[in-house]
């Protein structure tokens, strides 16, 4: 007799609601992660009597509670939580800035609609037109890989429009460089142009707290500082996992949301039919985050929730041929939702696409020195849109690459990992499943969506 009925490698968001889903319905279930708090990607940390966030700028696809057939209500009803006791703060509005124009956004389709008309006179038809193509899609089903620049070409027709509308889906969701899986923009498309952008009232913590209460609460346990070496594999399927101390702990099934080349790498890698290095993804980021004084407020613009900005007249989804590229990239401000209150503090994230391998070569001593030029680079570069702010930081703290892989172990900190998805989560062993965005599930809904399908699907069925 197994020790567990289902182990879960990682307490990120996809664990985590793949964990309540599982013991909600009473199966013995174990989440076991290398860090000593959940959320993973989407976490936080205490940094000289701050809390910052990691990962998480917006949560994406936004709904009313009274839409009940919406992502991230159907996402509270599987989990057995209250819609209604989950307050939320809308973004107060978005932007989108190109050399030749700039276009907002907001939970409003319609923003963008009109701005779309009066700034690519001619291609407000086509926009509609693509909206309604995208709404028809089924980004879910078992297709072969469609090009979705070539989709959306073939409504636009208009170059310039079509990478503004590219780069914050991109940004915030593919695996792929340059071009980007149809079915994957459907997803992005809906989440942020269609629905929307929130996050909780509070913090990130708050919510993880929520989510690990419930997952407790249906008799689920959850192990930090709990690395898995590896997945225990023997008779064509999972036995269990062993932990970095050597302890081992058998399960019926195994569900890892590690990433798919981790998992690869953990179980048996002799037994995939394609190259664990076909599964790693290239794009990875750098964020540098600033603190300044309420006093400073003015300095800045206050009238965006992100920004997402492009300086260079082409633009290449692509990870760089340097430590960071700074030339584009995305300027978020946690405080400007809807309905924020002002405090002594408060804070500007800058991200900026970057290489892992270029950081992986770095000495410790270098590694530092460099770390300390980008976020130098990354405050000015910012500042070309908002304002200068870089003389008025209290506090300031950056991750890379490295930072991602080291608390994440996403191979190389591809953040939204492989650019080879698997649908149904299968992997060649009957009881050894994957989550999250290997999936192809996109966002913290969809990344928590991902968690509950695989229990549905394969567990409870």
């Amino acid at each position: 007799m197994s020790d567990y009925q289902l182990i879960i490698i990682g307490a990120g968001l996809s664990g985590l609601a793949a964990g309540i889903r599982a013991a909600r319905f009473g199966r013995k279930t174990l989440i076991v992660d290398q860090h000593y708090r959940p959320g993973g990607l989407n976490s936080y940390y205490k940094f000289q009597g701050h809390l910052l966030e990691t990962g998480l700028h917006a949560i994406t696809n936004f709904a009313p509670p009274e839409r009940k057939r919406a992502p991230l209500n159907l996402l509270f009803r599987q989990l057995q939580l209250s819609r209604r006791e989950f307050p939320v703060r809308e973004q107060i509005g978005s932007e989108i800035i190109y050399p030749c124009a700039s276009l907002r956004f907001s939970n409003d389709p319609e923003l963008l609609q009109a701005e779309v008309e009066q700034t690519f006179p001619g291609c407000g038809e086509r926009l509609y037109q693509l909206r309604q193509a995208v709404a028809a899609q089924d980004p879910f089903a078992e297709l072969p890989w469609q090009s979705a620049r070539s989709f959306v070409a073939g409504y636009l027709k208009e170059p310039p429009l079509e990478n503004m509308l590219f780069l914050p889906l991109m940004l915030y969701g593919n695996a792929e460089e340059d071009d980007m899986a149809l079915s994957q923009f459907t997803i992005m498309f809906r989440a942020i142009f269609e629905e929307g952008l929130f996050r909780p009232e509070t913090d990130i913590s708050v919510f993880l707290d929520m989510l690990v209460r419930q997952y407790q609460s249906f008799g689920g346990t959850i192990r930090y500082r709990a690395a898995v070496d590896e997945i225990l594999i023997g008779g064509g399927s999972a036995q269990g996992v062993r932990l970095a101390d050597g302890s081992v702990i058998t399960a019926d099934a195994v569900l890892s949301t590690a990433g798919l080349p981790e998992t690869i790498r953990l179980s048996a890698p002799s037994g995939w039919q394609t190259p664990p290095a076909a599964y790693s993804g290239k794009m990875s980021f750098t964020e540098t985050i600033s603190i300044l004084p309420d006093i400073s407020r003015d300095a800045v613009r206050q009238d965006r929730t992100l920004i997402f900005y492009n300086t260079s007249e082409h633009f290449q989804y692509r990870r760089p041929q340097s430590l960071q590229d700074s030339s584009w990239g995305v300027i978020c401000f946690p405080d400007n939702f809807a309905g924020s209150g002002s405090g002594e503090f408060f804070s500007i994230r800058v991200t900026n696409p970057a290489s892992y391998p270029h950081w992986h070569a770095l000495s410790s001593e270098a590694y530092a020195a460099a770390k300390t030029a980008c976020r130098k680079e990354a405050v000015q570069a910012s500042e070309q849109h908002i304002g200068s702010y870089g003389q008025a930081i209290v506090q300031q703290d950056s991750f890379t690459p490295l930072t991602i892989e080291r608390f994440t172990r996403k191979a190389e900190g591809a953040v939204y990992g492989s650019p080879i998805k698997i649908a149904d989560g299968r992997t060649p062993w009957t009881n050894l499943f994957i989550a999250g965005t290997d999936q192809g599930y996109l966002g913290i809904v969809g990344s928590m969506l991902s968690g509950i399908s695989i229990v549905n699907r394969h567990l409870l069925a």
